[in-house]
């Protein structure tokens, strides 16, 4: 990143500074709202209805089902194979999920969707982990009455520091969405440094290749050492293993971080940043023992 003007350290953010033409066009939707990571949206968005009935897959990111429940709804778990649509008033997802990374076809959301909107239901999708295969976004699709998609810079572009997200859906929604949330929500530097990583192209299609090269790497690494992957994206891979307790405890002592999940037990596993990164969770793995 170029070094930020320090002039912008000295001005309120301004909404005309180009971070919303940066994002439409990255994002190929008409309508969007900046907001302080997705988080922020995910937790006013329930607030924007009247207490209902929200269908979720798990496992799958806590804070949802938590800012849902927070907010007077009820949280109804759902499965691939029995999905009740008539019974629920919003469909949430992460697409792909996490941590299970499993990936929905758009023709078969576009069907739920549209199923839900006849009777005023959402589709809500956190894509947060898409950006690696950005060909699978409903982002197009947002002029959609009931079609709410949220994405953020902190996964693929590395900026979750930053705290910058955009919510894209109609622009009626949008509008009662940043009511909620109030002026200036994302910081005048962090929509310069955003606004650099939506048009940098080239470092985008650079990264995009170095994680798919770091991926498979990873999946050639777990098979060396005998743990099965149950999913992934291009920023992950989750493994169910009656041993994930006594892997994330050893990792933890090798100086490596993992997400351990207790249902089902399952671990999940990043990719690393560095070589060094790998040689040391190479040998944290080597040294394992069941």
């Amino acid at each position: 990143m170029p070094p930020i003007p320090r002039h912008l350290w000295q001005r309120l953010p301004e909404d005309d500074d180009g971070l919303l033409v940066a994002a439409q066009h990255y994002y190929q939707a008409p309508h969007i709202l900046p907001v302080a990571g997705s988080q922020a949206a995910l937790q006013a968005l329930p607030a924007l209805r009247a207490p209902g009935r929200v269908g979720m897959f798990f496992p799958s990111y806590a804070e949802h089902a938590h800012a849902w429940e927070k907010a007077g709804h009820t949280v109804v778990p759902l499965t691939a194979d029995a999905m009740q649509l008539d019974d629920i008033d919003v469909l949430l997802l992460i697409h792909p999920n996490n941590p299970t990374g499993t990936h929905y076809d758009n023709a078969q959301l576009l069907n739920w969707h549209s199923q839900l909107a006849a009777r005023g239901g959402w589709l809500v999708a956190d894509e947060a982990y898409i950006y690696a295969d950005p060909v699978h976004s409903l982002t197009p699709y947002t002029n959609r009455s009931g079609l709410i998609v949220m994405r953020s810079l902190g996964k693929f572009f590395g900026l979750a520091g930053a705290r910058v997200g955009f919510v894209m859906a109609q622009a009626e929604l949008l509008q009662r969405l940043q009511a909620e949330l109030g002026p200036w929500t994302i910081a005048h530097p962090a929509r310069w440094l955003a606004t650099q990583a939506l048009h940098d192209s080239t470092w985008q299609a650079y990264s995009r290749a170095q994680l798919g090269q770091s991926t498979e790497r990873l999946a050639g690494l777990l098979q060396q050492h005998e743990l099965a992957v149950h999913g992934r994206t291009a920023l992950f891979h989750w493994l169910i293993t009656p041993h994930a307790a006594a892997l994330y405890q050893h990792l933890a002592q090798c100086g490596i971080l993992t997400r351990l999940f207790s249902e089902p037990v399952s671990l999940r596993i990043g990719l690393p940043g560095t070589e060094a990164d790998w040689q040391r969770l190479e040998q944290g793995l080597s040294t394992w023992q069941r």
